[in-house]
């Protein structure tokens, strides 16, 4: 899912490159007659970036994943989710976006919801 969505980025040219979108990935299991089942999948993507590209990375993020092999192979069996975060640039980039982490301001979930 982060490559699809890092291509989706790069197409629209937003850097999505060298370190620049990262991702946590959760899971969670439950038991089922005494297998392990996967049922839950949230992949949790930072991106740095100005702020001023959040409209274009909101947009892309609402519609990669239908385009992703691994949502479109695996979404009917597992939830899969994904938000995302936009932070600033790192230093030396020429950018003084300042970070905005995780706040209520849109945050990017919502695939798969």
């Amino acid at each position: 899912m982060l490559g699809t969505f890092g291509g989706a980025l790069e197409a629209r040219q937003i850097d999505a490159s060298h370190g620049k979108l990262t991702a946590d990935v959760t899971g969670e299991v439950e038991e089922e007659d005494g297998v392990l089942v996967i049922r839950r999948i949230h992949v949790a993507m930072r991106l740095a970036a100005a702020e001023g590209l959040r409209e274009t990375v909101e947009r892309v993020h609402g519609i990669y994943a239908m385009r992703c092999p691994l949502y479109r192979t695996l979404h009917n069996a597992i939830r899969l989710t994904s938000s995302y975060t936009l932070g600033a640039l790192p230093e030396g980039t020429g950018s003084s976006a300042s970070p905005n982490l995780m706040n209520d301001q849109g945050s990017g979930t919502g695939v798969g919801e």
